[in-house]
């Protein structure tokens, strides 16, 4: 055997060695009596490792990869599932795992594992609704995991919060396709009716199982029949996340900070024929039921500047009002004036995102503003400036975030923090 080929051995088989080892020492750990979570987590990412280099070396020989790794790794979690059944972290990175991997068969029975096991956790539900939304377009299987976890998570406000996300996200996924056939059409008056049914679920107005399911893809492309009967279901109109919202309220007697996440979370689908239609029927409900609530105030100030463009001629005297009712809420609640002022703070932002080619006297106006509301904000060390300017970038409002700190840094000049975000956006 020539040199180099020997040596070329030698160092493999030294190779072979080590990672038995590794393996051998792996499992005296996890099979140890004082074992821990993270002991398996440490094995799988050594498993990984050894996984992807495998691969790597198989592609540079052109080999076909047979997969035996992703097995091994499938072995682990579920081995460390088994044991450590109670720890949602290992759950959350084998769903991980198995999702990148595209194992959706394998996927289902974790879902139906995990919850099974922690019924009362939100998080599961929800992460198991948006998986067959997102990968599967599944709005049925996502719906049920929804209703389910409603059923043993009653009191979770984010739990409720999340369905009525993922029905909004339908509407728009169906909206969407529509529009691509040139099928859509105004619902915003389409008459909608309740069914009565499961005292554990929730009333959701009557649609077929075919209308709230159809077949978009069929084998000779695109079901239009299917979409167009959608014209005469309530899908489209906004009924189902307005009953998810009606029967949250129910649950939280009509709790005003309840109903203004939901508007918040509404305000994210602008885009939405319905959704003015839906916000106004949710401040209807905070008049109604709580009108001198702080609540009640901010979510009337968001309605009247909602799908408000600073081009347009009625923007001026519509903002001018809008903040009439801020200054008219902040006297009526000085103990929120914070909180008010950040309402503000966040719109004027958007604003000046859409503002560049508009008069400049409308952008001298809003500069102005912003400057106001920055300071009644954060009247101290500019502490309050620079968590909202984090919560902006948390949220993928970068723009929003960079305009904050920009607008903000020469009244907290002392504030490092802020100086040092000011910094990292003008490197």
């Amino acid at each position: 055997m020539p040199a180099h080929s020997q040596l070329a051995a030698n160092t493999w088989q030294e190779e072979i060695t080590s990672i038995a080892k590794k393996r051998s020492d792996f499992e005296h750990i996890v099979n140890a009596r004082g074992s821990h979570p993270a002991d398996y987590l440490r094995y799988i990412e050594f498993e990984k490792n050894v996984d992807a280099l495998r691969r790597k070396r198989i592609k540079r020989l052109g080999a076909r990869y047979k997969g035996a790794g992703q097995r091994t790794i499938y072995f682990l979690y579920n081995r460390a599932t088994r044991k450590f059944s109670g720890d949602l972290t290992l759950w959350m990175q084998y769903i991980d795992f198995a999702r990148k991997d595209k194992a959706y068969k394998r996927l289902n029975d974790i879902f139906t594992s995990v919850a099974r096991l922690h019924p009362t956790k939100p998080e599961i539900w929800v992460h198991a609704a948006n998986y067959f939304m997102d990968t599967q377009a599944d709005i049925t299987n996502a719906r049920s995991y929804m209703q389910r976890g409603l059923r043993f998570c009653k009191n979770s406000e984010y739990l409720w919060l999340e369905y009525a996300k993922l029905e909004t996200i339908y509407v728009g996924k169906i909206a969407g396709r529509r529009k691509i056939l040139g099928l859509d059409v105004d619902h915003s008056k389409a008459h909608e009716t309740g069914a009565d049914g499961d005292v554990d679920m929730i009333s959701l107005p009557q649609v077929t199982a075919e209308d709230i399911n159809p077949s978009l893809k069929q084998d000779d492309g695109v079901d239009e029949v299917a979409l167009q009967n959608l014209a005469s279901a309530p899908v489209l109109t906004g009924a189902i996340p307005l009953a998810v919202f009606d029967s949250a309220m129910k649950q939280f007697q009509g709790k005003p900070s309840v109903a203004q996440r939901f508007f918040a979370m509404f305000t994210e689908f602008e885009q939405l024929s319905c959704i003015p239609r839906i916000l106004q029927h949710v401040l209807d409900h905070l008049q109604q039921s709580s009108p001198q609530s702080v609540e009640t105030a901010i979510c009337k100030f968001r309605m009247h500047m909602f799908g408000r463009n600073p081009a347009d001629p009625e923007f001026p005297p519509a903002l001018a009002d809008a903040f009439d009712m801020i200054s008219a809420a902040i006297k009526q609640h000085p103990g929120d004036v914070a909180r008010l002022s950040e309402v503000g703070v966040r719109q004027l932002l958007s604003f000046e995102r859409l503002s560049a080619d508009t008069d400049p006297a409308v952008q001298t106006v809003l500069s102005k503003r912003l400057r106001k509301y920055i300071r009644a904000l954060d009247e101290g060390s500019g502490d309050k400036i620079v968590d909202l300017a984090r919560s902006l970038q948390q949220e993928g409002k970068r723009h929003d975030s960079e305009a904050l700190i920009r607008a903000s840094v020469k009244y907290f000049a002392a504030n490092e923090e802020l100086q040092k975000l000011y910094s990292a956006i003008n490197t």
